[in-house]
């Protein structure tokens, strides 16, 4: 048994406890070796009595800050509203805390620089941002194909994120704090294209957009649906869409295309392997959210959390999987703004 094996679990607690929070919460309390789920904070009454409902008797907070004042935690996960997580990884950072947050980093750029300073500050706490496609199956193996040669050098990108259309309009009212389609669902596309580049920094951003279905957001200087051109170092290029309006489900996927070959990852956005003959033809039902698309990255990403915590905490060498970094998402950030700024301009950025 190793020396990781041995110690005593990762106790963690997770601030946010909404439609995603709750999903996370759920894996952190039940489905993740070496985590302890000791502690869940909402300001919301109805989302602590589902906590207390739910989850393996955790301590309850109502306030951030005494979360953070609780000793027994190791580190904190943050599913919060995005114009809260820069300062709440600070706070978190200087607490003594490891950090999780769901991405995006800041919807300003000066704020995401603000805490990549205030992380060097504390060199021995992890800091991982939630972009989970890295941890989900397919990305990771057509990554690991990538890296290995397999299609030549990638130069092109092809990626989008698209939900589901919600009469409701949640996404209206999600709009005046969500930063806009293109740092609310693009910029996964973005991280993704950014790893399989290497990193490469971006140079320019093209963008346009149209409301189809949701009126609502214009008010918010958002759209429904939005087409992005990103150029990075290097000659290369990504083409990024985004739609809040798909009849048929969450349809997320992506294509490399390399100098030798290219790799397309979840283009048929199936539920699963069933497919359906009637008089109706021949199809398959789709994956409703994303959800339901990323359950497993999102298992995945929190058990390589764990277990990178459990590493720090041991002195011993980070696991190899990694996830996205406080700079992976400042570059996600900085190019997702750049899209918004030239879709409501109509004129190229320059980066």
């Amino acid at each position: 048994m190793t020396t990781m094996a041995k110690r005593a679990p990762i106790k963690i607690g997770i601030a946010g406890l909404g439609r995603l929070g709750k999903r996370h919460a759920t894996n952190l309390a039940y489905r993740v070796p070496g985590a302890e789920l000791a502690a869940a904070c909402s300001p919301v009454d109805d989302e602590l009595d589902w906590a207390r409902e739910t989850l393996p008797e955790p301590r309850l907070y109502s306030d951030y800050e005494a979360l953070l004042a609780d000793r027994a935690l190791d580190a904190v996960w943050l599913v919060t509203p995005s114009s809260l997580h820069a300062e709440q990884i600070v706070a978190a950072l200087r607490a003594g805390k490891h950090v999780f947050c769901e991405k995006p980093l800041s919807l300003d750029v000066a704020e995401c620089e603000r805490v990549l300073g205030v992380a060097r500050e504390y060199p021995a706490l992890e800091a991982t941002i939630g972009f989970m496609r890295r941890f989900d199956p397919s990305y990771r193996d057509a990554y690991e194909k990538a890296a290995a040669g397999k299609i030549g050098r990638p130069f092109m990108v092809r990626s989008q994120t698209t939900d589901q259309n919600d009469p409701d309009g949640f996404f209206v009212r999600f709009a005046p704090t969500s930063g806009g389609i293109f740092l609310d669902c693009t910029v996964h596309d973005i991280d993704v294209a950014r790893w399989f580049f290497g990193g490469a920094r971006a140079t320019r951003a093209f963008a346009t957009g149209t409301i189809a279905l949701h009126e609502g957001l214009r008010e918010c200087g958002d759209v429904d649906n939005g087409v992005g051109v990103v150029e990075f170092e290097g000659g290369r290029l990504a083409v990024f869409y985004a739609s809040r309006t798909m009849a048929h489900g969450c349809d997320t996927h992506s294509e490399v295309i390399g100098t030798g070959g290219a790799l397309a990852i979840g283009q048929n956005p199936r539920l699963n392997r069933v497919e359906i003959f009637d008089a109706g033809g021949v199809r398959s039902e789709s994956t409703p959210t994303f959800f339901d698309r990323f359950e497993d990255a999102f298992l995945h990403e929190a058990q390589a959390f764990t277990q990178a915590v459990a590493a720090r905490m041991a002195g011993m060498p980070a696991p190899a999987v990694a996830g996205a970094t406080l700079a992976d998402a400042l570059e996600a950030t900085r190019i997702g703004k750049a899209l918004r700024e030239a879709c409501a301009s109509g004129i190229p950025v320059t980066l």
